[in-house]
């Protein structure tokens, strides 16, 4: 058990769309990830996914439906089989939690690795 600094694991890197992992959590892996630009249209067939925002704001597209905006101290859930993709236009410094193996993508193929910070 320990106290674990978000704002100190962010300024630990510089890329966008790079989630690193900060904490273990009932089998999942809850990570740390900034934001600029947009990420791919994906969806992840068996799990949600959430999103909390911490600095900033997101945009979350879903396909064939209205888009919504995330701000600072909101979250925001995907539900499973859902295609989405966040976007930012300014950097948004965002906190995941995806169980463990989870492809940030869906896709494996697609998918970035998640290092441990």
């Amino acid at each position: 058990m320990k106290t674990i600094n978000l704002a100190e694991k962010l300024a630990q890197f510089d890329g966008h769309w790079d989630p690193h992992v900060v904490a273990d959590y009932n089998g999942n892996d809850v990570m740390v990830v900034k934001f600029a630009g947009e990420f791919p249209f994906h969806v992840h067939p068996d799990t949600d996914d959430f999103f909390l925002v911490l600095d900033g704001e997101i945009t979350m597209d879903i396909e064939g439906r209205e888009s919504h905006r995330i701000r600072a101290g909101e979250l925001f859930v995907v539900p499973a089989g859902v295609t989405h993709r966040p976007r930012a236009e300014a950097e948004a410094k965002v906190l995941l939690i995806e169980p463990k193996g989870e492809p940030n993508t869906g896709d494996p193929a697609t998918a970035a690795a998640k290092p441990r910070i």
